[in-house]
């Protein structure tokens, strides 16, 4: 008798491409022109990255920036959460830009929905802030991811399919 194939459904980022891209934008600031004595300071935290510039047209160059770089280094623009931007002191504006990673209960609970309806040879299983997805026939699985890429797009975070086995 066959085993069964799985595979998880997570939502994540590779944490080392994010730390390339903010690198290139540091780098491009401090190329361009219009960016001349500007003050422009991204740093990274553990679920976060902060920006602190000038004011908030700058703020929106910046932004402009890491998402292109983002983009380019094959991150989701659905990894961040853009907060306002707020004054800091020294005439200066700060912005806060949260890093989705993990799904959320709610978002689990649909997908998982979503398996049992259409899917009746597949199983869902939430387990943490990931859905693993069980079944015998390895054709059944491709088409459940197949079905959850199309579904993806409408989700505010952005999904990967991995141990696929």
């Amino acid at each position: 008798m066959a085993a069964d194939s799985s595979f998880d459904v997570v939502s994540d980022f590779d944490h080392q491409e994010l730390v390339n891209a903010l690198d290139q934008v540091r780098r491009e600031v401090g190329q361009r022109y219009d960016f001349k004595g500007v003050t422009v300071n991204l740093e990274l935290e553990k679920d976060a990255v902060i920006l602190l510039t000038d004011d908030e047209y700058r703020a929106k160059a910046v932004r402009d920036l890491v998402e292109s770089k983002a983009i380019k280094r094959g991150l989701s623009l659905k990894v961040f959460d853009w907060g306002k931007v707020e004054p800091a002191g020294g005439n200066k504006v700060r912005q806060r830009i949260g890093l989705r990673r993990g799904l959320p209960e709610d978002l689990a609970k649909k997908i998982s929905k979503l398996i049992r309806e259409e899917f009746p040879k597949a199983k869902s299983q939430i387990q943490g802030d990931a859905v693993r997805v069980t079944g015998k026939s390895k054709d059944e699985l491709q088409k459940v991811i197949a079905r959850l890429r199309q579904e993806g797009e409408a989700y505010p975070v952005a999904l990967q399919f991995q141990n696929y086995r």
